[in-house]
């Protein structure tokens, strides 16, 4: 298959297009680097990114900015941060690629822990996350032509513990192979719907 991997040289898209790559023709894709470049929160770059790469059979996106901070601190600029990228990003590729995708290909997107287990200054993060999910529940049973649509749901990594350790006291970081995983499952499974927990 073509997949298609949005966020291929952040850590987890990175993980993703290793485990992909054994079996598909992994197209990665960045912001500034990869074989193409993508600004996911512009419709028009997302379309033009899908008509560069041609018809495809999966994609996968691992990428989203969001703004972490104190509540009471945050403007509505900081937060619409994590709405227009993180949020729209990922919804501007779901509703590209249901015209770009192969029939019975897939899309998958990817939330996080804080949307279920709220940290501090993670409010917008943890608003982004729920809001993905929903779509992704919701978008299941609309998506034409066989497309299925899931989430992962990853705790923070391992391999991230330097930069995010202070805002994640308590909880258990797991490995970006391990989350890797869930998105293969995605990608090769039969699921829609589904959001896959790597806690």
């Amino acid at each position: 298959m073509k997949v298609i991997v949005i966020g291929a040289t952040g850590t987890i898209g990175q993980a993703v297009s290793e485990q992909l790559a054994a079996r598909h023709e992994v197209i990665r894709v960045g912001n500034s680097g990869g074989q193409y470049q993508v600004d996911i929160a512009n419709l028009a770059s997302v379309e033009a990114l899908f008509d560069r790469v041609g018809k495809a059979d999966a994609v996968v996106v691992a990428a989203g900015n969001v703004h972490f901070g104190p509540l009471a601190d945050f403007t509505p600029e900081q937060f619409n941060i994590g709405l227009q990228h993180k949020l729209m990003g990922q919804v501007n590729v779901a509703l590209a690629a249901q015209r770009h995708l192969n029939d019975g290909g897939s899309i998958t997107l990817t939330s996080g822990i804080v949307g279920a287990e709220p940290i501090r200054y993670g409010a917008s993060a943890a608003t982004v996350n729920g809001a993905l999910e929903g779509f992704v529940r919701a978008a299941a049973i609309e998506l034409p032509r066989g497309l299925r649509i899931n989430a992962v749901n990853p705790s923070v990594l391992e391999e991230s513990m330097d930069n995010y350790g202070p805002y994640f006291h308590g909880f258990e970081p797991v490995p970006g192979r391990r989350v890797a995983l869930a998105y293969v499952k995605s990608v090769d499974g039969l699921h829609t719907g589904n959001v896959y927990r790597v806690w």
